[in-house]
């Protein structure tokens, strides 16, 4: 029987070191619905959110501060515009998982993956492959099926919110693709200037009357777990979650953090109905089936098209 050498060895146990974080990313993703969804109503979500990013943008100014400075006018106008849309994203998420399941929002955005292709494929005037096509039938399919999961009726308001914000994901991505402002700007200091953007829009809307309560009346009404969702949110959702993308895709490759972050919508299902106590029926348990088969199909079919 051959042996490895102590260098082929190590290879493999190198990427290991670098895909676990990556992992822990998003398992903590997965249980952010769930997170979310315990400690937000929907007279607090923009209060929720004001504190959720205020708590880690000032940590992310300081860390990046020099690099910040060196940003040009057209890269922080590019980052604010992107600050919008991502506003917009937090939003339509947040008002959504309010409104329906844990697993149910963990599954629908997963859609993003496949709706960011076709949205790519149609803007390059290029024909995604049949084996795509076929994917991303098979993930709208489960999640039609996921949401009639008490029977065939209409999918519900925050079933609704959820695709709504994969579709903002999805532009959010083409955006930040083709946007000339932000090319060649430093990862870091782009998320800070975007993430500022949306604790503005956040911030504008709490001041706005009839929007909810205010952060500080929120924060008031807060108890110890209400808090501690508060900070799993906002340390390890967010802040964790940025920097350890940030050290993995220097120690391996980008589709391999890609491939692993796509795990996503599985913790989210599991946190749903291990921890959430949520029941989805026959229907709902083949959409999730469904919904995971079509994302994993549709990035293998993803690798494999030629460039």
């Amino acid at each position: 029987m051959a042996v490895a050498s102590p260098t082929l060895q190590a290879a493999p146990r190198r990427a290991w070191i670098a895909d676990l974080p990556v992992l822990a990313v998003a398992v903590v993703w997965g249980g952010s619905y769930l997170a979310a969804k315990g400690i937000t109503t929907a007279h607090t979500v923009i209060a929720v959110l004001v504190l959720r990013f205020a708590l880690v943008l000032p940590v992310l100014v300081v860390a990046g501060w020099a690099r910040l400075r060196a940003l040009t006018p057209a890269q922080l106008r590019g980052a604010g515009l992107l600050g919008l849309v991502l506003g917009g994203i937090f939003l339509l998420e947040t008002y959504g998982v309010v409104h329906t399941s844990a697993t149910n929002a963990g599954l629908i955005i997963s859609l993003t993956m496949i709706f960011t292709p076709l949205a790519d494929a149609a803007v390059k005037g290029k024909a995604p492959s049949a084996s795509f096509l076929g994917a991303a039938a098979a993930s709208v399919l489960g999640v039609v099926l996921l949401t009639q999961g008490a029977g065939f009726t209409a999918p519900g308001l925050g079933d609704l919110l959820i695709l709504g914000a994969a579709l903002a994901r999805t532009l959010h991505v083409l955006l930040m693709a083709r946007s000339e402002g932000v090319r060649g700007a430093d990862p870091l200091s782009l998320t800070t200037v975007q993430l500022g953007g949306a604790v503005l829009v956040f911030a504008l809307l709490a001041a706005v009357p009839g929007t909810g309560a205010t952060p500080w009346a929120a924060a008031a009404d807060f108890g110890p777990a209400q808090w501690a969702g508060l900070a799993f949110l906002s340390v390890f959702c967010t802040l964790f979650a940025f920097f350890v993308q940030m050290w993995a895709v220097r120690r391996t490759s980008p589709s391999r953090v890609g491939l692993l972050l796509g795990t996503e919508p599985l913790w989210a299902a599991v946190a749903g109905i291990a921890v959430g106590g949520e029941h989805l029926g026959p229907l709902g348990y083949a959409g999730v089936v469904l919904v995971l088969a079509g994302t994993a199909w549709g990035r293998r079919a993803l690798t494999a098209a030629p460039a």
